[in-house]
């Protein structure tokens, strides 16, 4: 499933390969846009990997929550995938403001009550994270999980990956679909990106963990 997922994010150039500057300043040879899958297919496929995951896991949750705004259609996505395989679940998601007319709210979706499950893309400062469990936290609903696309594996502020960090200050279980070690591991088997290999162990050599 991993190497399928890969080679899915290089078709639809959601992974690319080049020369590009991280939000915490770092020079990568990889860049991860799940914004990308921009089309019906894509966001169906998406949704299958993370649903493949779910399943694999055996994560027990009532509630799909995806922040705002990449979460929203992601959550939609996923819970279509499991309905398909049979699991029937509620997905909600955040607004970014408060709505004052019609239903009103900060929610959109299931209200937020029992076992939630957390969806993002990836995990960098983990500012969505801490914000969704301050959400939920609000309704008195548990966490029982956060499952993200890519597990960038590098180092937070204190020699933590930002995965680790949110592991360690929230104490709940963080899946990933792949992570850098599986992008290097793709890239072992294929010659032709043997410059990019290079750069890329060199890269986990210096900010992983």
């Amino acid at each position: 499933m991993r190497q399928s997922f890969i080679k899915f994010a290089l078709e639809k150039k959601v992974l690319r390969f080049g020369d590009f500057t991280t939000k915490a300043g770092r020079k990568s040879p990889y860049f991860f846009n799940l914004a990308s899958f921009d089309d019906g297919d894509s966001l169906k496929r998406l949704g299958d990997y993370y649903a493949e995951k779910i399943i694999e896991e055996n994560i027990e949750f009532d509630i799909l929550f995806g922040p705002a705004y990449k979460g929203i259609s992601l959550v939609g996505a996923i819970a279509i995938s499991l309905s398909n395989k049979g699991i029937n679940k509620k997905f909600s998601s955040n607004r970014k403001e408060v709505k004052d007319h019609g239903e009103g709210g900060l929610i959109i979706g299931a209200p937020i009550s029992g076992k939630i499950l957390i969806i993002d893309d990836v995990i960098s400062a983990g500012t969505s994270i801490k914000e969704s469990f301050s959400l939920i936290n609000s309704f008195n609903a548990e966490v029982v999980g956060i499952l993200v696309s890519i597990d960038r594996k590098e180092k937070g502020s204190n020699k933590l990956s930002a995965i680790e960090e949110i592991y360690e200050k929230y104490q709940v279980p963080v899946s990933s679909i792949i992570d850098l070690n599986n992008i290097i591991d793709f890239l072992k088997k294929d010659a032709v990106n043997k410059k990019i290999l290079d750069e890329m162990l060199g890269y986990r050599e210096k900010y992983g963990v």
